[in-house]
């Protein structure tokens, strides 16, 4: 166990943190929400996202291959309610622990702000990172409601690291928010009716990132049909297959950390996680 978290539960078919095969995945929760300022709950995202993963076969029928790649799951951080920049230097000393090992992080959320405190540290140990972030929202803010560490602002404390972005699903943000995006030369957009209409030219660039990827998935990326329970729900969003699509396109790259954040279900067999554990058990599957 790692010195900054404690094991309600494991994801489905991890592997005991005893013999640890290097350049595998190492799961942490985060059971934070306190800077939710719509549908409260994220907190509850970690235990109810492995709950659910528990639902699956250990062979993955959409990529014709069964889940044989070994990850570790080592509970939840000990989250500092209420003090979101601190969770995220206790995020960052856990994912500095995990690169230690010689694993990769995975994140379930819990709200975005996880983000902040993983891509510092991986930032600090690759050159030339690539963060790509499926969201609704470009979460590009400088600030939101006076704090600088929020859902809201993830993306745009992570841009001052000196990462590269590739924001998919884009269909809410704020007219300060565009005017970031066209000050600068390194974040790349694809809007929601993109991943409808235009997929081959998302998945063509997708291939062509030079370098290390993190990947952080909101889930309210996700249309609310399918996956109605996130902290900022927003209609016209991706579908399972098309967010299937991505990961399997980004499974040929250096993949070097991923997150799974925004599930705020309340309840055992939550929609929304049973959609986000698929998204992890889809992705771990195609790691191997």
């Amino acid at each position: 166990m790692l010195l900054n978290t404690y094991e309600p539960w494991k994801f489905a078919f991890s592997k005991e943190n005893e013999d640890i095969k290097e350049n595998s995945f190492g799961i942490i929760g985060v059971p934070f929400d306190s800077t939710t300022s719509y549908h409260s709950g994220t907190r509850l995202g970690p235990i109810v996202v492995r709950e659910a993963s528990f639902g699956f076969e250990k062979f993955n029928t959409t990529f014709n291959k069964e889940l044989t790649a070994a990850f570790y799951d080592f509970g939840d951080v000990n989250i500092v309610p209420g003090n979101c920049e601190e969770t995220c230097n206790i995020i960052e000393d856990t994912v500095n622990e995990i690169l230690d090992l010689n694993l990769k992080p995975l994140i379930i959320g819990g709200e975005h702000s996880a983000s902040i405190g993983a891509v510092r540290a991986l930032a600090e140990r690759y050159e030339k990172l690539t963060v790509v972030h499926l969201d609704a929202h470009r979460d590009l803010a400088f600030e939101f409601v006076g704090e600088k560490y929020s859902h809201a602002t993830v993306m745009r404390r992570v841009h001052e690291l000196g990462v590269s972005l590739v924001q998919i699903g884009i269909r809410s943000s704020s007219k300060d928010e565009e005017e970031y995006v066209k000050s600068t030369y390194d974040i790349q957009t694809f809007k929601n009716k993109d991943t409808h209409r235009h997929m081959d030219a998302i998945e063509y660039y997708l291939a062509n990132i030079d370098g290390p990827i993190y990947i952080s998935i909101d889930m309210d990326v996700m249309d609310p049909a399918i996956a109605p329970n996130v902290g900022n729900p927003t209609p016209g969003g991706l579908f399972i297959s098309e967010v299937e699509t991505i990961i399997q396109a980004l499974s040929h790259k250096t993949i070097v950390g991923m997150d799974v954040v925004e599930t705020a279900g309340d309840r055992l067999g939550d929609t929304t996680a049973v959609v986000a554990a698929k998204i992890i058990y889809d992705f771990l599957t195609l790691t191997d």
